[in-house]
């Protein structure tokens, strides 16, 4: 599996140091809710590719991310910087602040312990791993169906590029659809 970021822990400082532009302080919790719903429209606009290495498990409150957790427990350590975060990553990260960056702690809680892969990881307790493919299954299509979430679509902006002629024209990534076997006659 490839990673667009190398460490979730530059996905962290890219989230803080955003939120910090904006005049904001960005709460542990909604960190990692954002860490989370980064993670799962990632490998839904990006077929086969994850964001950033990282396992998402249950605490009393939703997903978390245990290293991050970890190494956050008393705010952001000292001299840490994040590395440089490819464009397409921040374009894909600024979707997802862009989106979901006004909701609340408390507000994004409430939207991802509904999800099923989230609601079945609870259910069996903390320290709960919550399945990749159960997040990436349902923010595929049975988000968007049962308006429980946006698509992905509606997460991830366009690119916006100029043309020869100076135009600005809406671009995005070619996703080419995945080939289904035929049955034998």
């Amino acid at each position: 599996m490839q990673f667009a970021i190398k460490s979730c822990l530059d996905v962290v400082i890219w989230f803080s140091d955003r939120a910090l532009n904006d005049r904001e302080y960005i709460q542990p919790q909604k960190l990692h809710r954002l860490m989370f719903l980064a993670q799962a429209y990632y490998t839904v606009a990006y077929p086969g590719r994850k964001l950033m290495p990282a396992t998402f498990v249950t605490d009393n409150f939703g997903p978390v991310e245990p290293t991050v957790f970890h190494a956050f427990a008393y705010g952001r350590p000292p001299h840490l910087e994040g590395n440089p975060v490819p464009d397409q990553a921040a374009h894909f990260l600024d979707s997802i602040w862009r989106r979901f960056g006004q909701y609340s702690a408390d507000q994004l809680n409430k939207r991802l312990n509904e999800h099923p892969a989230v609601a079945a990881a609870m259910n069996k307790g903390p320290n709960e791993e919550v399945p990749f493919a159960e997040m990436v299954k349902f923010y595929q299509g049975e988000a968007a169906a049962k308006g429980a979430a946006p698509s992905a679509d509606q997460v991830v902006r366009p690119r916006v590029m100029r043309s020869q002629s100076g135009k600005p024209v809406a671009v995005k990534g070619w996703n080419p659809k995945a080939l289904t076997p035929k049955k034998p006659e």
